[in-house]
């Protein structure tokens, strides 16, 4: 159960209530209208890691389902394993993302860029090696969409988990 109530959205700015209605109905949103201006900020970031950046998907997906699991965020975990399906990862990929990075489930690309994940997850600052590493793999927009899509997935994992933020009623997952 979410900690507060969800906003009421007649009692939202009239911006808010019009963004938030071109929205998903994801329960994620509809805490973070509360935050007015708070939440177009967010999902114009949010969209473009997702829709405009170009770090390959695969290993987007591989490092946002990592910060969940290690950010303990089932929410952002359920929404995020229905879009790394959809790209083509398989059951077995997406349970090994919880065993971690040596799990033989994933390429050596893939293997680097969760332990990128882990390092920047637990430390805050990536190691040097582990930055070279993925330095000599990525390109650096790469490497810079891939760092900043692991911060914005910390933020939105401890969102969720300090409000609370529970499945949408129906349990389906969607686009987010």
């Amino acid at each position: 159960m979410a900690r507060i109530p969800y906003p009421d959205p007649t009692a939202l700015s009239p911006e808010t209530q019009e963004f938030l209605a071109k929205l998903p109905p994801l329960n994620l949103f509809r805490m973070m209208a509360g935050g007015e201006n708070l939440l177009r900020a967010f999902v114009q970031l949010g969209n473009h890691l997702l829709f405009k950046s170009k770090l390959p998907p695969v290993l987007r997906e591989i490092a946002i389902l990592r910060v969940g699991a290690l950010s303990g965020a089932h929410y952002e975990v359920f929404q995020h394993e229905r879009i790394a399906r959809s790209l083509g990862m398989t059951d077995a990929q997406l349970a090994a993302i919880r065993h971690g990075p040596d799990d033989p489930a994933f390429d050596d690309l893939q293997r680097l860029v969760m332990r990128y994940t882990d390092d920047v997850v637990r430390n805050v600052r990536a190691s040097d090696e582990m930055f070279e590493a993925l330095r000599g793999k990525l390109s650096l927009q790469e490497l810079q969409e891939l760092t900043v899509a692991i911060g914005y997935y910390m933020t939105a994992s401890r969102f969720l988990e300090t409000f609370g933020i529970e499945l949408e009623a129906d349990g389906a997952p969607r686009s987010a």
